[in-house]
């Protein structure tokens, strides 16, 4: 049985806080195009991040499935990952899933997404970041705020 203690609240599920302004981004390229031509330096650079979300969060994923702790809504947070990408960002599945909206704008290409970046980055450090950091400090104390001492929050 899991109990509320075990698992984070989120405010707001960060692929819906990331995917959101992807979607309105692109419906309102869709319905009023963009005011702006991306040029042919997006592709590149757009698969470039499309491909290191794959490896950085593919990583980040394994960590979780290794140290047999919770991932999804719900799941129990058994430990505290600190290896890895967890070295580099307390958040590297967002910051990946960031990348990954990033390089879809770029690929689509989508002016808009790109202009409604901040608010997905905001969207995600309210609605998941911030109920996640207050957890582990919860869950699992002086270990976690040492951790977040060391590491910082998106790189």
């Amino acid at each position: 049985m899991t109990s509320s203690s075990d698992t984070v609240a989120f405010r707001l599920w960060p692929p819906v806080a990331i995917g959101g302004p992807l979607l309105v981004g692109w419906v309102a390229t869709s319905r009023w195009g963009d005011p702006v031509d991306l040029g042919g330096w997006r592709v590149p650079l757009g698969w470039a991040l499309v491909l290191l979300f794959v490896a950085w969060n593919g990583w980040s994923l394994w960590l979780f499935g290794r140290h047999e702790t919770g991932l999804l809504p719900g799941q129990p947070t058994r430990v505290m990952i600190a290896e890895g990408p967890y070295r580099l960002s307390r958040n590297p599945l967002y910051v990946g899933l960031l990348a990954l909206n990033l390089g879809l704008a770029l690929l689509i290409p989508t002016f808009w997404v790109l202009v409604l970046f901040p608010v997905a980055v905001l969207l995600a450090d309210w609605g998941a970041v911030r109920p996640e950091e207050r957890f582990l400090h919860e869950r699992f104390g002086a270990p976690y705020d040492d951790y977040r001492r060391r590491v910082r929050r998106w790189l």
